[in-house]
């Protein structure tokens, strides 16, 4: 019997390991701080707050049968997470992500997600094979998806019965694969979660405003969108004209690293529970600022 989740969360979930310091650093820096181990990737992060707000996410993945895959499956058990539909490789070891940040920002990143993408279109195989969805019965729940996966894969999504009817909401990895989401912006359902960097790779141009980039997006034919900047303005804009900006709370920065998918993670949660656009916004950002100043645990 298939387990009751609230959202399906698609894409990556590894390990993060996660250098901090509280120094300014630049290339060649070497500097005392701290290095963690963790769970992280785009999916797990929104899966891992989700589950804070008392939600239970599914979660479509691939995870190695390694030992810190097995590591990392009994963490999500132990968040609450249905972990029955990943799909685990022999010959895939599980992914890992590095960081370093600084009291500057993030310094460097290397996000190694070579299973996820070697598994391709695999770890889809229960939204087609009435596990929990087909054909003839689309799954039209809620679908946290993540830029990690392929161009490919993406723009096969972005086509494919199988996600017709479902409410997606997309979230790019990193600024670098911003543009993979583009075959997206077409989806009836989508709901396009981007930093004020990503929109402008998006639209190809240099908005300055969280508003005006967010406009852009549903100009170029995007269905809903949500737009950051940091802890400037963010903006939420869809159909009928319906469009709410408003300003964080002002927090002093301990880590970066899983602030976007928290925001993220933390709108969902909201609009779930009923929450009005500009409630929802507001409890996005309330989220967002607690996790960066370190006061969320992880």
């Amino acid at each position: 019997m298939t387990k009751h989740c609230d959202i399906l969360c698609i894409g990556s979930v590894l390990w993060d390991v996660i250098g901090r310091s509280s120094a300014h650093m630049r290339v060649g820096s070497d500097v005392p701080g701290r290095i963690s181990r963790l769970p992280g990737g785009v999916a797990m992060n929104i899966a891992m707050t989700l589950a804070r707000f008392g939600l239970t996410p599914a979660l479509l993945t691939t995870i190695g049968r390694d030992a810190e895959g097995d590591e990392l499956i009994a963490n999500c058990l132990a968040k609450g997470m249905v972990t029955d539909h990943i799909y685990r490789s022999d010959d895939l070891p599980t992914d890992i992500y590095m960081a370093i940040e600084g009291a500057n920002g993030l310094v460097a990143a290397i996000a190694d997600a070579h299973s996820l993408e070697a598994a391709g279109d695999k770890i889809l195989r229960p939204l087609t094979d009435d596990t929990l969805g087909s054909t003839e019965h689309p799954y039209s729940g809620l679908i946290a998806l993540d830029g990690n996966l392929t161009t490919d894969l993406l723009s096969s999504i972005s086509k494919s019965p199988y996600f017709a009817a479902a409410d997606l909401r997309v979230a790019p990895a990193s600024p670098g694969k911003a543009e993979r989401l583009l075959p997206l912006l077409s989806h009836p359902g989508a709901t396009l979660y981007v930093n004020l960097e990503e929109a402008n790779l998006l639209l190809r141009a240099e908005y300055t405003s969280s508003e005006a980039a967010a406009r852009a997006l549903l100009d170029k034919g995007a269905h809903r969108v949500s737009v950051t900047d940091g802890g400037r303005s963010a903006t939420v804009a869809g159909p009928a004209g319906l469009v709410v900006t408003q300003t964080p709370p002002e927090v002093l920065v301990t880590r970066i690293t899983g602030a976007g998918d928290t925001y993220m993670a933390a709108h969902i949660a909201a609009e779930i529970q009923g929450a009005t656009a500009a409630d929802a916004l507001a409890a996005a950002l309330r989220a967002a600022a607690t996790y960066v100043s370190g006061d969320t645990p992880l």
